[in-house]
């Protein structure tokens, strides 16, 4: 796993251009390295942010949306359509303003999807797709870019301090009783997580600096800071506007 670099931006709106520009050229570049890109989705404020920031970019063209690769990292299990789920905004910020192909974005189940209201199957049935997405002997696949927001609690994806999906080995997971709701939430776990050739942790705003500053000292418990555990196999970002950086030294 890579050692995290860190790259400060004035405000969120300077952090979601600079992200976005960033994410494009690492597309394009997978694309003509190996003709496909695979990304990795985040919601949240900057998440959301930094594709709706790609959707605006002249350069957005630069892209083959339909041999680009749509995952998520974590859902919450509400219905298609809710304005709660991340593929909601998704959609919103970019996906309804591209040409990707349907069947190369991989939703995670909600509720009204094949396995009803059952959030264990809902998981199992996307680590079964990931898994079908990696090839022979792989659990997922060896996503280009995957981007995460951080909560005030030092979360990542729907991995909260202290849950037992934490230490879980499958690829995907649901998550019961979260902290913050909702409640209920299916979540790539850590393996799949470092499966990635890069991982963005995208914060921005005062209420995430402490998370942050946990996320990055020496010797953090990923127990108390999942963050921390955030790493990708080539290289680990930490993309931070001023406030987000607040506590950081130096």
């Amino acid at each position: 796993m890579s050692g995290p670099v860190v790259l400060v931006h004035r405000d969120q709106d300077l952090l979601a251009a600079a992200a976005a520009a960033r994410l494009l050229t690492r597309i394009a570049d997978a694309q003509a390295a190996r003709g496909t890109a695979s990304v990795v989705l985040t919601g949240g404020g900057a998440g959301t942010a930094v594709l709706a920031a790609v959707a605006a970019s002249p350069a957005r063209d630069a892209v083959d949306w339909a041999r680009v690769e749509v995952w998520w990292g974590d859902e919450r299990f509400r219905p298609a359509g809710d304005p709660e789920r991340n593929e909601t905004g998704a959609r919103a910020a970019l996906l309804d303003h591209v040409p990707v192909d349907p069947a190369r974005v991989h939703v995670m189940p909600g509720p009204d999807g094949p396995d009803g209201d059952d959030p264990d199957a809902a998981a199992e049935r996307y680590a079964a797709e990931l898994r079908a997405a990696a090839g022979t002997g792989g659990a997922v696949p060896e996503f280009d870019v995957l981007m995460l927001g951080i909560g005030p609690d030092a979360h990542v994806a729907s991995l909260f301090p202290g849950m037992p999906g934490l230490r879980d080995e499958r690829p995907a997971v649901a998550v019961r009783d979260s902290p913050k709701p909702p409640p209920t939430r299916i979540s790539l776990t850590f393996p799949s997580l470092r499966a990635a050739r890069e991982v963005w942790v995208l914060a921005a705003g005062a209420s995430k600096a402490e998370a942050v500053r946990f996320a990055l000292a020496e010797g953090t418990d990923v127990a108390r800071a999942p963050a921390a555990g955030a790493r990708g196999r080539d290289r680990t970002l930490f993309l931070l506007d001023t406030a987000a950086a607040a506590e950081l030294p130096g």
